[in-house]
Formats: C-alpha cells, sequence, structure tokens
C-alpha cells in the first residue's frame, strides 16, 4: 500500500501527458488532444489565472497602505475591498455583455450590447451543456475578464489617496467598471476596430493600465494636491507612507499576481504549444519587473547618492506594466531592457509629475499610464506584425476617450455632491473623518 502511495504521484505525470495536450505537436505523433482535454485545460488556464489576477486585490490594497500616513490606511483598505466588490457586480451587469457582442442595442465594432447580464453555461457534465465546448467555459473566461476590469479601478485609488471622499470614489468606481473600461476593452478583445486595424496589447498594457493611469490623471487635477504637498515658492514637500514593509509586501503580491495576468491572457493551454508559450510569457514577465527594479536602485543610486526604495519597488511594477503588451515574443535579454526602460521612466516621471503639481501619492500615472504607453510602442521592436503607426493611433483613441469621459464624471461629482473632503477632515484623517476608526489606534496619527 505505501509503495502504491508513493507512485501514484509519479503515475499522474505520465498519465496527463497523455490525456492529449497537444493537437498537432502531440506526444504520439498523428494522435490529436479530445476536445475534453483542451476544454479543460483552457478553463483552468483560465480559472489559475484568475485567482492569480484576483491577489493583485491585494498587492494594491497592501501597497497603498504602506505609501499612505497612518491615519488615512483604513480608508485605502475599505476602497480597495469596496471597489472591488462594486467592479464585480458592475462588470456582471453592464460591462461583460457590452465588452462582448452578446447583447442587443449595438454597433458593430464599437458598442456591443448595452444592457444583458452575461448567461453562464448550464450547470451539467455533458458537452451539451457546455456553452463553448470547442474552447473553454464562460464561466472562466467571466471570472479571468472580471479580475483585469477591477484592477483598472485599483490603479485610480492609490493616485487620488488622503483627500477624497469615499462614495464619490465609489460612484466613480461603478461607472469606469461598467461602461468606461468595457467599452474601450470592446474595441481591442472584443473584435472592435482597433482590433481590426491589427493593433497589437497582449495582456493590457493600454487596454487595463493606461486607461486607469488616464482615469487617476483626470481625476488628480480635477481633486488638487494634498494640503502641504506643495509649498508656495512651488518647492515639493516630501510625504512619507506609514509602512515600507506594507508597500514592499505589495509589491511581490503584485508581482506575483502579474503571471496571471499576462500569463493567462494566453488564452489557451490546450496544446504543448501553449504551454510552451506560457512558460515564456512567466520568464520574460519576470525578468521585466527585475530589469525595472534594478534600473530604479541604479538610478536613484546616481542621482540622489542613496537608493530609494519606493522608486525600486514602482519601478519593479513598472517593468510588469511594460511587458504587458507582448510578453510572449522578446526574448528574455529583450524583456529585461523593456523592463528596465519603464523603471527609468518612473524615476523622471515622479519629480516631473510633482513639477506640475499633480499629487500622485503612490506614483501609479508614471507606473501605469507612462509605462503602459512606452509597453505599446515596445511591442514593435520585437512583433514583426505590430505597426507603429497603428500603436501610436490606439494610445490615442483610447487616452483621449477614457481622459474625457472620466473627466466628465469627475466634473459632474465635483458639482453636485464634492469629491473632496474639508480641510480639518484631511489634517485629521480621512479614517477617523469619514469612517471613525483607525488602523493603528495605539500610535499617534501619522
Amino acid at each position: 500500500m505505501k509503495l502504491l502511495k508513493t507512485l501514484a504521484p509519479v503515475a499522474a505525470l505520465v498519465v496527463l501527458p497523455s490525456l492529449g495536450l497537444a493537437q498537432d505537436e502531440g506526444p504520439v505523433a498523428g494522435v490529436n488532444a479530445s476536445t475534453d482535454s483542451v476544454f479543460i485545460f483552457n478553463s483552468l488556464l483560465f480559472l489559475i489565472g484568475g485567482f492569480l489576477v484576483f491577489w493583485m486585490a491585494a498587492g494594491f490594497a497592501m501597497l497603498e497602505a504602506g505609501l499612505v500616513r497612518s491615519k488615512n490606511v483604513t480608508m485605502q483598505l475599505t476602497k480597495n475591498i469596496a471597489l472591488f466588490s462594486l467592479a464585480a457586480i458592475a462588470y456582471y451587469l453592464i460591462g461583460y455583455n457590452l465588452m462582448y457582442p452578446l447583447g442587443t442595442w449595438s454597433i458593430d465594432g464599437i458598442l456591443s450590447g448595452v444592457w444583458g447580464p452575461g448567461v453562464l453555461e448550464a450547470v451539467g457534465v455533458s458537452a451539451a451543456d457546455a456553452d463553448d465546448y470547442g474552447y473553454a467555459s464562460t464561466g472562466s473566461d467571466f471570472f479571468f475578464q472580471l479580475m483585469f476590469c477591477a484592477t483598472t479601478a485599483s490603479i485610480v485609488s492609490g493616485t487620488l489617496a488622503e483627500r477624497i471622499k469615499l462614495w464619490p470614489f465609489l460612484f466613480f468606481v461603478i461607472i469606469l467598471t461598467a461602461i468606461i473600461y468595457p467599452l474601450q476593452a470592446s474595441w481591442k478583445w472584443g473584435g472592435g476596430f482597433l482590433d481590426a486595424m491589427g493593433f497589437l496589447d497582449f495582456a493590457g498594457s493600454t487596454v487595463v493600465h493606461s486607461v486607469g493611469g488616464w482615469a487617476a490623471l483626470a481625476g488628480a487635477l480635477i481633486l488638487g494636491p494634498r494640503i502641504g504637498k506643495y509649498s508656495k515658492e512651488g518647492r515639493t514637500i516630501p510625504i512619507p507612507g506609514s509602512n515600507l514593509s506594507l508597500a514592499t509586501l505589495g509589491t511581490f503580491i503584485l508581482w506575483l499576481g502579474w503571471f496571471g495576468f499576462n500569463g493567462g491572457s494566453q488564452l489557451a493551454m490546450g496544446t504543448v504549444g501553449d504551454v510552451a508559450d506560457v512558460s515564456r510569457i512567466f520568464a520574460n514577465t519576470n525578468t521585466a519587473a527585475a530589469g525595472g527594479a534594478i534600473a530604479a536602485l541604479i538610478l536613484t543610486q546616481l542621482l540622489y547618492k542613496k537608493p530609494d526604495l519606493t522608486m525600486v519597488l514602482n519601478g519593479a511594477l513598472a517593468g510588469l506594466v511594460s511587458i504587458t503588451a507582448e510578453p510572449l515574443t522578446p526574448t528574455l535579454g529583450s524583456a529585461t531592457l523593456i523592463g528596465a526602460v519603464g523603471g527609468v521612466i518612473v524615476v523622471f516621471a515622479v519629480p516631473f509629475l510633482d513639477k506640475l503639481k499633480i499629487d500622485d501619492v503612490v506614483g501609479a500615472i508614471p507606473v501605469h499610464l507612462f509605462a503602459g504607453i512606452w509597453g505599446t510602442l515596445a511591442v514593435v521592436l520585437t512583433n514583426g506584425d505590430a505597426s507603429i503607426g497603428t500603436q501610436l493611433y490606439s494610445i490615442l483613441v483610447v487616452g483621449i476617450f477614457t481622459f474625457v469621459v472620466s473627466g466628465v464624471v469627475w466634473f459632474i461629482l465635483k458639482a453636485t455632491v464634492g469629491i473632496r473632503v474639508g480641510e480639518e477632515e484631511e489634517i485629521t484623517g480621512l479614517d477617523m473623518a469619514e469612517l471613525g476608526m483607525e488602523a493603528y489606534p495605539e500610535f499617534s496619527k501619522g
């Protein structure tokens, strides 16, 4: 019996490949993968990738909690769990159907069905019950795509920290996840006009990350900087975060989640070729993050005579954003350099925004918007199918649409319910002013 238990895992490893991971490249010449196996493995990729991207929500929460002052930590944690939950519902009710051509009231290539919650496949175990038996389950696809939608909202949260009201922010999240994100995503991933033009954005440097960055930029311009961030003489006053340990943990969680973000975007795991591609994507994603971190580490040492941990953390994230538009075709060396450029962008973009008096608390605009634009353009360096003109055009279309619509929503919220807390509340801290509880009640306010 003990011998059987010992040999069981080995037997499983031997048997699993024989289920037919490959079609044209099968382990046995002339043997194709069964449709069951393709369906199972494709759905499994979506589910595993999806829960890895879900874990990024924890990464954003920890990163933001560490980079804001202690008097605002509870607010950031509240915003992050609330925005994810609202995104899940808004994307179910409107977003998923808007992103893909599933419903009525549509304009071909421009606007998919406006209303009608996406219906998952019937419960059952037979091929007849499966929604797309030749590919993957609708439930797994919905779950995976939802995580990308929620990520976009998480990007906005950190930029506007420490001075925005909770409920107007959450209302904006509903509009972003139900309409803004799904509509522009349909232009690429829903088979819309950008996709027809040949726009390439593998996992969303533009479709996800720059969209979050544009929405955050519009909000930051309308909201204004924190009290005391910029002096009357125009100097930038550093406002240190409360817990760099949490910020570092958040970065590592995001780094881990990115393997699902980029790897899952292969969208298939039913053949040997697909699995080989996923492994290449993992390796390129990892080395791009490393390149971004090391570039920021060295550059801050040269510029400031001391390494800056917050820059190194954001450098790693910028490297991840940079490789997201095309994580498959680069070599490891190219991926490292693409990520390194993202790290350099962050080091120069953060003080550039400060010169413009645009207060981005966590550096989300340099990481997700600036590095997202760079990553989308960098596709042409390694993918021969990419056109620099198409890439630029798509960046502009998505950017203008997101920035303008987000700006309109922020203006309406500001004119109606107001989006900024009062001066006294901001000085006291949003934890007590908006929520009545502190994250660190035993310590004095930061």
